[in-house]
């Protein structure tokens, strides 16, 4: 058993469309929360493929990142389990084509359009802080060009 600490990798996509950002409402172990679409990184694919992937599974939404918004570090416990775990999200901006007739994924519950101030309104309900950070990143113009992220032949037959 290995004592080296490793964070989980997640992904996430910032999507706003008329001045309406795309959430997922979903059930978690600490109740029903706002969140962009968002999860881990799988083995054998790229953070691009994982964001991709995870939007279409979330949201029902063809997902093109355009930029990268930001990396973020952050420690969430759970107030409910005590569950203790560390995040690296990489989240990307980018758009979405129409909503496609697909399931979503068990727990998401539906996509919701907000705005800005609808997000801030209801900050009690994210998923975490970083639902917001992103947003704020997003809004302030934070990007970076997608070329920063590189995958090594190693992971897979991936060029991005």
């Amino acid at each position: 058993m290995s004592d080296i600490w490793k964070p989980s990798v997640t992904v996430a996509a910032v999507i706003e469309r008329d001045g309406h950002f795309l959430l997922i409402e979903e059930e978690t172990g600490d109740g029903l929360r706002l969140n962009q679409p968002a999860g881990h990184l799988d083995p054998d694919e790229s953070l691009l493929q994982a964001v991709i992937r995870e939007t279409l599974e979330e949201s029902a939404h063809d997902f093109t990142p355009t930029a990268l918004v930001g990396m973020y570090l952050a420690r969430f416990v759970s107030p409910r389990t005590g569950e203790d775990v560390t995040y690296l999200r990489v989240t990307f901006a980018g758009t979405v084509g129409e909503q496609l007739a697909l399931r979503l994924d068990d727990g998401i519950v539906r996509v919701v359009w907000m705005t800005y101030d609808e997000l801030l309104a209801c900050r009690s309900r994210h998923r975490s802080d970083l639902v917001l950070q992103c947003v704020e990143d997003y809004r302030r113009g934070q990007r970076a060009p997608l070329a920063l992220l590189a995958t090594h032949p190693s992971i897979g037959d991936h060029h991005d």
